[in-house]
């Protein structure tokens, strides 16, 4: 039987693996990027009018609490996925996502249904919480096992690169919709055009995920497991008994992969028109420089996976949690100090391509340092635990922190960068060649 470290592609191509977490995984990441960007619309339609900013806190913080069901779903859905399939697993998360997304764009307004209004944006929330909770494990899973041992980071670059492609649909509709409609339209119903756009990609990713193969590693798996009289079945206290060093060391460095993540691409969009701060942009050129650094995001994770192949994946990390470390607060004290569109646009390609080196390795680095048996589970909750403290508060904290200081984003940044390096030097030395019979005991204990 092969071992854990014997990776081996699945049945279907490289490209109709790629398509299929790819597609799925953009749906998931753009109605999180639509929600973070049209917060401000959001906020006016769920919450009874006064302060803006105070509305715009309440609502990042129900963009939050979506994030307490993640671990559930990273729970429930990876455990699902490492006992019935990574293919099952990705079909079930796309569906649940669309139930959160269709809760949101069709949701009556507080002056419609007053209290109702919040509680229904929650519940809609806690469903794409849920979802997106088991999206990042299983998507992974899918995406490593389906590559040849030494191209896992350049097909897991794919998951990080496919949220670049759904933040640049997300700005895209941002910049189309903002142009099209007045700021009252938007307001009164406008804004529920992106999440309606979503609800159409739903059939597409569903009917791809629906018609994948499974892949070679975990059907090896359940051959090796119904070998066994009694075979264990994965369980958490199994996992945290067994790898608890494993889960440490990946939530320490999952803090910069989903800080980074939600403070220069989720947040930094309503950071550069919000009042306080004082840049003075439009909503419009927010999208516009979102979409423009997106696209060097993508670019920038596909090739980085690309590099990891030639140098390494340790390599790789460390310079992308050096440069996120050292490069963001100078890119934004020079935006503050000469605010034009052009400085914009250049800062905001800047911080994408900072994310992108790190970020685009991320995936297949978190991956690999769990084995088959309990890869879905393990990164889903390493990745998960570290999301609801550092990527679901990420917005709130930081509208709440630059109230007293407008450099708060970049602090949090270094301060992210700071973890993950410190776990970086730990966590490649950890014993991933594990056997699959040796996992499967130890997820079952």
């Amino acid at each position: 039987m092969k071992q854990e470290q014997q990776t081996g592609q699945g049945k279907q191509s490289p490209g109709k693996a790629i398509a299929a977490v790819s597609v799925g995984n953009a749906l998931e990441w753009y109605d999180f990027s639509v929600f973070a960007f049209f917060a401000v619309y959001i906020s006016h339609s769920f919450f009874i009018e006064g302060d803006e900013t105070s509305a715009l806190l309440k609502t990042f913080l129900i963009f939050a609490v979506g994030f307490i069901a993640r671990p559930l779903g990273a729970l429930f859905l990876g455990l699902y996925g490492d006992r019935v399939g990574r293919k099952a697993a990705l079909t079930l998360t796309i569906a649940l996502m669309a139930i959160g997304t269709f809760i949101i764009a069709v949701a009556p307004p507080v002056w419609v249904i007053g209290a109702g209004a919040p509680l229904l944006l929650l519940v809609g929330r806690l469903f794409q919480g849920f979802s997106a909770g088991g999206e990042i494990g299983g998507a992974t899973a899918f995406l490593v096992e389906s590559a040849p041992k030494h191209k896992q980071a350049m097909y897991a670059s794919w998951l990080q690169a496919s949220m670049g492609i759904s933040n640049i649909i997300a700005a895209m509709v941002g910049v189309t919709v903002t142009t099209l409609f007045t700021e009252p339209e938007i307001q009164q119903w406008a804004w529920r055009i992106p999440f309606i756009i979503g609800l159409l990609i739903v059939p597409v990713g569903w009917y791809i995920r629906r018609n994948l193969d499974e892949t070679a590693d975990f059907e090896n798996l359940k051959v090796q497991q119904q070998a066994q009289a009694h075979a264990p079945r994965a369980s958490l206290s199994g996992i945290v008994k067994q790898y608890p060093k494993h889960l440490l060391f990946g939530f320490m460095f999952s803090i910069l992969w989903t800080v980074c993540v939600y403070t220069l691409i989720i947040y930094m969009p309503t950071y550069y028109t919000a009042a306080n701060i004082g840049l003075g942009f439009t909503k419009n050129q927010a999208f516009t420089a979102s979409l423009i650094g997106n696209v060097f995001m993508v670019v920038g994770c596909v090739l980085c996976g690309r590099l990891a192949y030639r140098v390494g994946m340790r390599k790789v990390l460390r310079v992308g949690a050096g440069l996120l470390l050292l490069g963001s607060y100078p890119l934004l004290w020079w935006l503050h100090h000469s605010p034009t569109f052009s400085n914009l646009v250049l800062v905001h390609i800047l911080f994408c391509t900072m994310v992108s080196v790190f970020c685009g390795v991320a995936p297949a680095a978190l991956a690999t340092i769990f084995p088959v048996a309990i890869r879905s589970t393990g990164m889903a909750i390493a990745y998960n635990v570290a999301a609801i403290f550092f990527a679901g508060f990420t917005p709130a904290l930081l509208t709440w922190a630059t109230r007293y200081h407008v450099m708060a984003p970049s602090v949090y940044l270094s301060l992210a960068s700071v973890v993950a390096l410190v776990a970086l030097l730990f966590m490649f030395n950890l014993n991933t060649a594990v056997p699959a019979k040796a996992a499967a005991k130890g997820a079952g204990a």
